[in-house]
């Protein structure tokens, strides 16, 4: 079984391979917790541990940013280059900078985060998995154009060249997205008209 009919199966099972990677022990015992009523979770904390624990059944990862020795940064890092097919999403107390827009990770939650915001980020990252690679960096640049716009006033947004960037980008691929759906559109359309 390939990875990607792994995650078709696991979307529709509900379950999913989960790893917790936090140098707060409490807090990587309470998300493992939370997670383990639905899902498969394992846990580290910190960035040599988790990079132990990775490999190909990982669907989703929750990575603490700020940690000691290996950071969060670092983790994500080794994530891309090692090319593990897996979301990631960065959990993290610290305010995102402008920086975040080049970062390969697919959302970012600000803590404190609960239990409900856990098992809706699983089952939105399962659902994006599905997607082909173009929609993947749609919604993993949208939501970095998100979480930029919640952290940060106007002022700071228009005055950082990082966030009109991300704005160009997002624009960009919606408007190839919207150009796929179309072609499928008329592609379907003739394909009616041809078989009717």
């Amino acid at each position: 079984m390939t990875k990607k009919q792994s995650v078709q199966a696991t979307t529709h099972s509900g379950t999913a391979t989960v790893l917790v990677v936090d140098d707060e022990h409490d807090v990587a015992e309470l998300y493992t917790a939370w997670l383990g009523t639905d899902h498969d979770v394992r846990s580290a904390n910190d960035g040599e541990t988790a990079l132990e624990k990775m490999d190909d059944t990982v669907d989703v990862v929750f990575l603490d940013r700020q940690m000691p020795g290996m950071s969060g940064d670092d983790v994500l890092d080794a994530i891309e280059n090692r090319g593990l097919d897996c979301r990631v999403v960065m959990v993290t107390a610290v305010d995102p900078g402008f920086d975040i827009v080049e970062m390969p990770f697919d959302d970012y939650l600000t803590k404190p985060v609960g239990r409900e915001d856990l098992l809706a980020a699983v089952d939105e990252m399962l659902v994006r998995d599905t997607y082909d690679d173009h929609l993947k960096q749609y919604f993993a640049m949208a939501s970095k154009k998100a979480t930029l716009e919640s952290e940060k006033n106007h002022a700071e947004l228009d005055a950082h060249e990082e966030y009109h960037e991300v704005s160009r980008r997002v624009e960009e691929l919606r408007q190839r997205a919207d150009d796929a759906v179309n072609e499928f559109d008329d592609f379907e359309a003739a394909f009616r008209e041809f078989s009717g």
